[in-house]
């Protein structure tokens, strides 16, 4: 081959270009290909990796897609650019139009989060507040729509850019998810999961509607005030508890702190009416034990009835000016020393003419402590 021959091969590889797009990225959704006033030559080839797709726009307008492969730009393998540049035989180099390589690829670990507390309506604690944050993946699944409707003519589009539009959606479609589906307010941390699946059902079709396929999406916490969460935590110890036994725990409680406040009279007098509660339980069970023994070894003689038992006393009494009870002897010692109720709560038992100030009613000034005996006649 002469050297002519050899400048003519070399000029024609030249003119030979080869359109490919290296991402050395890892926030880039989409990249436009740029060539010297957009031309491209007849032959060019294409070269499109896996993880992207190839969209040539033709002034604006969207024109052919190419999926991962090698291809030769002619127009056999531009149907569509050929309609719209009107080419019946063939075209000539070069010709004009934009090409943007699309990431398909999986983008993970976005973060989205409430901005401001969510407002819920909840039948036992009323208006409540809570806040929720998580992750999400998504991918492009429509690359033509997406540059159309997203890029345009954005020469480098990065995930950056339409996350904000994302994390946007994703909180109004979290907020209307959550506010339909009326759970108890201790569930939605418990049910993660669920309502996660359900989330991503109602904000896929939002995503598609511009070429996005959100893959994935999870909610790692849902959090409320510190004093919702004791409240919350509270209600439901009691809730499984025995009322009974949680009312002895409050008065052995309350007794120790009692004990604590050596210095106050007040704290005196309440640890002194506790201790004589607590003595008079306790005796009460211990009573029951030794009296056991005697009960056993006198043998009652036939046909012997014992009398019937006295009628126990039951009391009422007001809480907030609402009436309460009844309530036994012992039922009412427990809400005294659990502050439910005071000297100053007013009490009503059978006989009495008047709702009465419990410190007047002469068998409850037990319940105050410090109670001495007058001084006997003569002394």
């Amino acid at each position: 081959m002469d050297i002519f021959g050899k400048i003519k091969e070399k000029l024609s590889n030249e003119f030979i270009d080869i359109v490919e797009w290296l991402d050395y990225t890892d926030d880039t959704i989409a990249h436009r290909f740029e060539r010297y006033q957009n031309e491209i030559k007849n032959g060019a080839k294409l070269i499109v990796r896996e993880g992207q797709t190839a969209v040539f726009i033709n002034e604006g307008q969207l024109a052919d897609v190419f999926g991962p492969g090698t291809y030769d730009l002619t127009t056999q393998n531009l149907p569509i650019l050929s309609t719209l540049k009107g080419w019946k035989y063939g075209f000539n180099s070069p010709f004009k139009a934009e090409v943007y390589f699309v990431n398909t690829h999986l983008f993970t670990d976005e973060k989205w989060g409430t901005k401001s507390p969510i407002t819920l309506s909840d039948d036992r604690f009323g208006l409540v507040e809570i806040r929720a944050f998580g992750t999400y993946a998504f991918k492009i699944s429509d690359a033509g729509k997406f540059i159309k409707d997203i890029v345009g003519t954005d020469s480098n589009f990065t995930n950056f850019e339409i996350n904000e539009h994302l994390k946007s959606l994703i909180a109004t479609r979290f907020t209307n998810t959550v506010g339909q589906a009326n759970l108890p307010i201790e569930l939605y941390a418990a049910n993660t999961t669920e309502l996660s699946d359900t989330c991503r059902e109602v904000m896929s079709p939002e995503f598609e509607s511009v070429g996005i396929s959100l893959v994935k999406f999870y909610i790692e916490n849902v959090s409320m005030p510190e004093d919702l969460k004791k409240e919350i935590f509270e209600y439901s110890r009691i809730d499984k508890l025995d009322l009974d036994k949680l009312t002895k725990f409050k008065t052995a409680k309350a007794i120790e702190a009692a004990a604590q406040n050596e210095g106050g009279t007040a704290g005196a007098g309440m640890g002194m009416g506790m201790g004589f509660v607590l003595a008079q339980q306790m005796g009460g069970m211990m009573g029951g034990n030794t009296q056991a023994a005697p009960q056993q070894a006198a043998q009652p003689s036939a046909g012997a009835v014992p009398p019937p038992m006295p009628a126990q006393t039951l009391y009422y009494y007001a809480v907030n000016g609402a009436q309460q009870g009844p309530a036994t002897f012992e039922q009412l010692q427990s809400l005294f020393a659990n502050r439910t109720i005071n000297r100053d709560s007013l009490v009503w038992k059978q006989g009495m003419s008047a709702w009465t100030a419990l410190k007047e009613v002469e068998e409850l000034k037990s319940f105050l402590g410090g109670n001495t005996p007058p001084p006997l006649p003569g002394q």
